[in-house]
């Protein structure tokens, strides 16, 4: 399992809750794309889109993949275009109802290489507050402080 792109973002953003893996439906120059490394999540996000009477589909929303610098320049592709995940529907209902309950944010963490097929780790996430965020910095100072005193002193 190799790592491509990791959401930092988001760790700090979020409380980080449950995590699942989930796979993605790919055009075939968006997967060379992001082997090749080519992927952003930043600012992105998971929707649930209805459909009549039957189980909501998940999409991956705003994640920017560009186009493989080898494909065909002549097509016409959306790099930002919503992109369905692969889930079972027994875990679709559970996020569901975990995510109305406590009214929790869906969001991506890492896109990473399972084998061969790519694969993106989703958590079920609560927004942090401010002066969480502050409090994560100031531990963060402290602890690169004591670090570099310690360093200091051998």
């Amino acid at each position: 399992m190799s790592i491509i792109a990791i959401n930092k973002r988001a760790k700090f953003d979020y409380e980080l809750l449950q995590t699942l893996e989930a796979g993605l439906i790919l055009l075939g120059h968006e997967v060379k794309s992001i082997k090749t490394g080519h992927i952003d999540l930043k600012g992105s996000y998971i929707v649930f889109k209805e459909e009549n009477n039957k189980l909501p589909k998940v999409y991956l929303v705003n994640t920017h993949i560009p186009i493989y610098k080898y494909a065909d320049k002549n097509i016409n592709y959306d790099p930002y275009r919503s992109r369905e995940l692969l889930l079972q529907k027994k875990q679709i209902k559970k996020i569901l109802e975990l995510k109305k309950a406590k009214s929790l944010t869906i969001v991506p963490i890492k896109v990473y290489t399972k084998g061969s097929l790519i694969k993106i780790e989703i958590a079920l996430a609560k927004g942090k507050k401010k002066a969480d965020k502050r409090e994560v910095i100031r531990k963060r100072e402290v602890d690169k402080k004591i670090r570099r005193e310690m360093k200091n002193k051998l």
